[in-house]
Formats: C-alpha cells, structure tokens, sequence
C-alpha cells in the first residue's frame, strides 16, 4: 500500500469524510482489520479565506505547496488537496513536488466519462464556478461542458458553503434552494450535477433528487484508495456514483 499525503482543513469538515471514505475503501478491499496509509497536514482555513477573499493566490499557491513538500518528505508517496477550489494553485503545487498529484477534476472527469456524459451543471464556490482552473480542465481534457447557475444563484451556492457547511451547519432551507437551482441547470441541459465543493454532499445526496449527482469528494476519495492499492482506474461506471466503499 502506497502513503497518501492529505492536504486538508479546507474546511476540516470535509477533510473527515475524505479520511473516513478512504479507510474504508482500503478495508473493503483488504478486510480485516485494514487500514489506510495516511499523512495528513490540516491547515487553519481562516487565514485562507481571507487570501481568497484578497485574490491572494500567490500566496495560497505558496503556502499549499510547502506543505506538499513537507508531507513528501514526511514519506508521502502522493498527494492530494481534500477540497475544489484550492485546485486554483495546483499546477503551483504539482511542481513543487517529486510524487504524484491526485487532482480532483481528473477523477471526476473520469467518472462522468465512463458514463458517457458531455453536458454537467456545476455548483461550487464562486471561485470554482467561475474560474476556469476547474471548467476549463473538465473541456480540455475530458471534452465535458460545464453549466453553471446564473449570478444569484451563484451568490446563493456560494454564501451557504461558507456561512454553513464550512462550519458544520445543515440546513433544510438551504437543501431546498440548491434543489431548486440544480433543477435549472437540467432544464437548461444538464445531464447530471457535479457537486463541486466537498462540504456540499453534507446536504445534498442521491436520496434528495432524481438528478444524478457526481459528489467530488466521494470520487477524489476513491481514486486514492484506487491509486494507494495500485488497482488501476478509480472510476466506475453507474449514474454518478463512485465504486461500493460501503458508506450508503
């Protein structure tokens, strides 16, 4: 079993389900009493916010990447960011490192391919919304084009994922209003929805919709584990939904 190097705190909420989903995809496919080969470096998301906010990437790339140094030379044998949006600076941290990078565009990417889709709705923070590091990725290197809610709507994904998820609130308001909004993005052409913020499958999931949902985090977990085990692909095919880790 390889080392993956976690880079999390991005909000930690969704750093633990990321540490929860790969160890129980490594103990699905070994048994027993198995475990994953974790390091983990959480960062204190409140200073990131704020160089978000400032438009401060440089200084993000420069952080995120000295702790993929620092979890390479720890023995990491691969990396990963446990969030979307700091996959702004991922070319940044890519090249900082000798091992390889894990990138979460891929692996869904992957994933809508395999399931034979061209056309998703995005929802994300703004950042991933409307900044092509992510979009641009999907069409470049998958040929999937990406839909994404008009400005309010966008306000709207974007002030629940940091005023609520990021802090561990759920809301049924704010499940309703997302609904709504991936209801337009299928009216507008949406095959199927990519929840593109970790923390967002902590209030929308497959039991709420019909639509399918491709939850990023759930696919990023995978692929790890996939990568970790040296088992090839970490996509499957099946209406959004990554390989049995036995979380549903």
């Amino acid at each position: 079993m390889k080392t993956i190097g976690i880079i999390g705190g991005m909000s930690w909420e969704s750093t633990a389900l990321y540490y929860r989903l790969i160890n129980e995809g490594v103990r699905e496919r070994l048994g027993g009493l198995h475990s994953a080969s974790i390091l983990l470096d959480s960062c204190d998301f409140a200073g990131m916010e704020k160089l978000q906010t400032a438009g401060d990437w440089e200084s993000i790339g420069q952080i995120l990447s000295d702790t993929a140094s620092k979890l390479q030379d720890s023995g990491a044998e691969g990396i990963l960011i446990a969030t979307n949006t700091m996959h702004e600076v991922a070319d940044v941290v890519e090249r900082a490192i000798r091992v390889p990078f894990l990138h979460i565009a891929d692996a869904v990417g992957e994933a809508l391919t395999s399931d034979g889709l061209d056309t998703v709705g995005l929802l994300g923070t703004r950042f991933t919304m409307e900044r092509p590091f992510y979009t641009g990725r999907l069409m470049e290197r998958f040929g999937i084009n990406t839909l994404i809610p008009e400005s309010d709507g966008r306000d709207q994904v974007h002030k629940v994922i940091y005023q609520e998820l990021c802090r561990g609130v759920i809301e049924d308001s704010s499940r309703s209003v997302y609904l709504q909004i991936m209801d337009k993005l299928v009216e507008d052409g949406a095959q199927a929805i990519v929840l593109g913020c970790t923390e967002i499958g902590l209030l929308v999931g497959e039991e709420d919709t019909d639509i399918p949902l491709y939850d990023t985090a759930r696919f990023h977990a995978e692929a790890a584990v996939r990568w970790m085990l040296g088992n090839g692909s970490a996509m499957a095919k099946g209406g959004g939904r990554p390989l049995d880790t036995g979380t549903r």
